[in-house]
């Protein structure tokens, strides 16, 4: 591909909001009126003739003279300059202030909830009233009054920027670069700045011709700039006190200021017609990157990411990801996971399996630190080589997302920014997380991509997410947790949304990546088949809590809780393979909340193995066979009638 076509590919979002302003007549003649007036205030030259007052139309005077004999329109076209330039001040003001303390507020629970009363107070404020007093204060100064008027408009600009701003901090690609160690901030401007840009720009031209119609307000009632200065307010002001004389003097000047703010609102709704692309500035940065990148001398791939791959040393593993006793729950509310221990040794993979709302998840995201606000760990330890991930610091998570620890979403294709190509997001992580030059970051991207499994890295490089498949961005969204290297991978349900032949190969790219690289897999998942798959170890939690744990073997061929052998009996294929049975089960009622939970076992209303006994505290004790712990009582006279859970329960459940 020429260099040419590959820049055309990667200014195509752009270009849609530009084709959509060529393409809308609307849009056309209002940039070419508010163009107009400038280019006209530049070059019209101020006409008197005192022998000509207060007269109408001539082709002397093409819209007529004012009270003095000066021509209209020279005076009309004189003033726009000023107005419109004066005018940007207010929108640029605004949104200087509002958008780094909206994006500032969006990430922080605390922090929006007092910017929110800080608008609140704004709001409050009589702005007419503070603008007057700020004429008194500093006299007739419109620079001055347009940026404090620019000030009053916080208030307002910020309650329609903050719900968007939270709304994309939850996107999961956002979510994603704090797992690669992005910083919060630079996370904001790189991935939620650029999906505000069409209402930022939107907001900023109807703030536009607000300001354009306060300035003209303001000189109508004189207090804006003095005879004899041409002001559009001023000259309203001026043909109001001869309507009876001449009512044609009114005409030109307020259409003229009506126009141009109508032309401001319509180039707003075309702006608002569309969604969100980056602003022109990012794409002519990145074509520039590109075009220098595709310039310069191609050198060995192999060679480069060698040399890559070096610059990212760690030390020699001491051990995998340990957790001890974890208690995760919410700020003045109840717990979440209670007393969860699991070890995840080098080369191996972890199954974490259970329904929705049994605390998989929220465990997964506690290693990473990335637990919602609101939530915490109240106790327990997460320790990786021999560091407290439970109580370190931000700066010291920062140093383990990403480079040592990565995470794979269940959906790619969020995780992906739109914004940006695949290229732009691998390359920028890799020069991130390993410190290598643009040109070896692209090689190593493409050799991510052909690890996992993409036949056409070139291709996939230059498309945006919406452009590749399903599959095609989960293997992107792993190649993008490779991006530095990591020794532990949590993969939170990888396969859930893929396909049956998309799913195995995902699965069979993850054992190779375990087999090759000698890495862990925490995978989260309540697919018991992938479990078999893949998994060497497997912990069953239920209602916050472990309630097995095994080798794959041990708690899928022998499961020794309720919970384990319903679950198989709801699984089609294991139900079969495993049991023999020949009916699904179906597990009666759903997973009490958190604060429901009973104090003995969480399972017994849903067991129907549950008797008295059940009601009572149940600690984990040691397996019968194998290694690995149960909470279960009853475990002994229940172990084995799996297949019961594949009957219909003829006695109330209890046995």
């Amino acid at each position: 591909m020429t260099v040419s076509t590959t820049n055309i590919v990667r200014v195509k979002r752009t270009a849609r909001v530009n084709l959509r302003v060529l393409r809308s007549p609307a849009a056309v003649i209002s940039i070419v009126w508010l163009v107009g007036l400038v280019i006209a205030s530049v070059t019209g030259p101020l006409q008197q003739d005192l022998t000509a007052v207060l007269q109408g139309p001539s082709a002397a005077h093409l819209l007529g003279t004012d009270e003095l004999g000066r021509d209209l329109l020279s005076r009309i076209v004189t003033a726009a300059a000023p107005t419109l330039l004066i005018a940007l001040i207010a929108p640029i003001v605004a949104v200087l202030i509002t958008t780094p303390l909206t994006l500032w507020a969006a990430r922080r629970a605390r922090t929006e909830s007092v910017m929110s009363r800080i608008s609140e107070i704004v709001l409050s404020l009589p702005g007419m009233v503070i603008i007057l007093a700020a004429i008194a204060a500093v006299g007739t100064n419109m620079p001055a009054i347009m940026a404090i008027f620019g000030v009053l408009l916080f208030g307002a600009l910020y309650r329609v920027f903050i719900g968007q701003a939270m709304s994309l901090h939850k996107q999961l690609y956002v979510e994603a670069a704090a797992v690669d160690g992005v910083k919060p901030m630079a996370a904001s401007l790189r991935h939620v700045l650029p999906n505000m840009s069409t209402t930022v720009i939107v907001q900023f031209v109807l703030l536009f011709g607000a300001a354009i119609g306060v300035q003209a307000g303001l000189a109508f009632i004189g207090l804006g700039p003095q005879p004899p200065e041409p002001t559009w307010g001023g000259m309203i002001q001026a043909a109001s006190r001869f309507i009876f004389q001449q009512p044609w003097m009114m005409i030109p000047t307020g259409g003229v200021l009506a126009l141009t703010i109508i032309a401001a609102n319509t180039l707003a709704d075309v702006l608002s017609g569309g969604t969100a692309m980056p602003p022109p500035l990012i794409s002519l940065r990145r074509r520039k990157r590109r075009a220098a990148a595709d310039a310069a001398t191609p050198e060995s791939a192999d060679a480069t990411v060698a040399a890559a791959a070096s610059t990212v040393e760690h030390e020699p593993s001491t051990g995998g990801l340990v957790v001890r006793d974890l208690v995760l729950g919410v700020d003045d509310g109840p717990d979440l996971v209670t007393g969860v221990s699991f070890t995840v040794e080098p080369g191996t993979v972890m199954g974490l399996v259970g329904e929705s709302g049994c605390g998989k998840s929220v465990t997964s995201h506690a290693i990473l630190g990335l637990l919602t606000p609101g939530l915490s760990v109240r106790s327990g330890a997460i320790e990786w080589d021999g560091v407290d991930l439970a109580a370190a610091s931000e700066s010291a998570m920062k140093r383990v997302r990403g480079h040592e620890i990565a995470f794979i979403s269940q959906e790619p294709t969020r995780a992906l920014d739109p914004m940006f190509t695949v290229g732009s997001q691998l390359t920028s992580a890799i020069r991130r997380l390993r410190g290598v030059s643009k040109r070896e970051a692209r090689d190593v991207a493409e050799q991510l991509l052909v690890d996992v499994g993409i036949i056409d890295p070139p291709r996939v490089m230059k498309s945006y997410p919406h452009q590749i498949s399903g599959g095609m961005a989960q293997r992107v969204a792993i190649g993008l947790a490779l991006a530095g290297t990591p020794r532990l991978l949590i993969a939170d349900e990888p396969t859930t949304a893929l396909d049956v032949t998309v799913q195995a190969e995902i699965l069979g790219l993850l054992r190779n990546l375990v087999a090759e690289r000698d890495m862990a897999i925490v995978l989260v998942t309540h697919d018991l088949g992938v479990v078999a798959d893949i998994c060497d170890q497997v912990s069953v939690m239920y209602a916050g809590q472990l309630v097995e744990t095994g080798s794959v073997r041990d708690v899928l061929v022998a499961p020794e809780h309720p919970y384990t052998m319903a679950l198989l009996a709801a699984d089609p294929h294991a139900a079969v393979q495993l049991t023999g049975a020949t009916h699904l089960a179906s597990i009666p009622g759903q997973v009490p909340a958190p604060a429901e939970w009973p104090s003995g076992c969480r399972f017994a209303e849903r067991c129907r193995f549950a008797q008295e006994e059940c009601r009572s505290a149940v600690p984990l004790e040691p397996r019968a066979d194998g290694v690995g712990q149960v909470r279960c009582i009853r475990r002994d006279e229940v172990r084995g009638r799996q297949e019961e859970w594949c009957q219909p329960v003829t006695s109330g459940g209890a046995s």
